[in-house]
């Protein structure tokens, strides 16, 4: 449910009225995700792994015996929405989970085209490019290190390519993986520490870098987004 807060000022000519941003009222269940901090440099040691941006929606998925519910980053319940993945999450073999991933529809040279989220048209090709696991069968999994929960969620997911998708962390130079990132018209990407715990809320073990040419950077400065 989202609540809207009206907020005073003098009439102009081109508005009557101004709207803040909008409260999103969490559905029960929810946990709030992880943020990364932006960076300008990709941070250097064996400590990090580094995971490409894809350009979508934050979503979370918890899954409970049956029930299979998507939250977006503030709490929203858009389980309604994005029925490609509530079918991939109810066919994974487990008796509950708890995703953090990225939402997208990707162009066919399979990158993310966030456009397309847009309308409701495409939410049928919507998947999930799946990052973390909070938790796995009552084992609450955020106190555990990144490595660790990847392996969780690597054997939840198997080699799945439709619905929910593992997302690969690259390890190596990631100054270097960030060129690579940029020459694909990606987003850029977001470097984690490899044991630490997860987090809810700002948090500097997750860093994102981004590609200053990418349609989401460009959505920013043109204040399109």
């Amino acid at each position: 449910m989202l609540v809207y807060e009206r907020v005073s000022q003098p009439l102009t000519r081109t508005s009557l009225m101004r709207w803040t941003t909008p409260r999103v009222i969490a559905a029960p269940g929810f946990i709030a995700p992880a943020l990364p901090t932006v960076a300008r440099n990709v941070p250097e040691g064996a400590l990090w792994v580094h995971e490409i941006k894809h350009d979508g929606y934050r979503l979370l998925v918890r899954k409970r015996g049956d029930q299979v519910r998507v939250y977006t980053r503030r709490g929203a319940d858009w389980t309604h929405r994005f029925l490609r993945i509530v079918q991939a999450a109810g066919r994974l073999k487990a008796g509950s989970f708890y995703l953090d991933g990225e939402g997208v529809v990707c162009g066919k040279d399979g990158v993310a085209v966030f456009d397309k989220l847009h309308g409701k048209a495409n939410d049928d090709a919507v998947f999930l490019y799946a990052f973390d696991i909070l938790e796995l069968d009552g084992i609450d999994l955020r106190p555990t290190p990144l490595e660790y929960r990847k392996k969780r969620l690597r054997s939840l997911l198997g080699k799945r390519k439709s619905g929910i998708v593992f997302n690969e962390h690259i390890e190596g130079d990631g100054a270097d993986i960030f060129k690579h990132a940029c020459k694909l018209g990606l987003e850029g990407i977001v470097s984690k520490r490899r044991d630490l715990a997860y987090r809810s809320g700002r948090v500097r073990s997750w860093l994102k870098i981004k590609n200053p040419k990418a349609p989401a950077a460009l959505r920013i400065e043109q204040g399109t987004f």
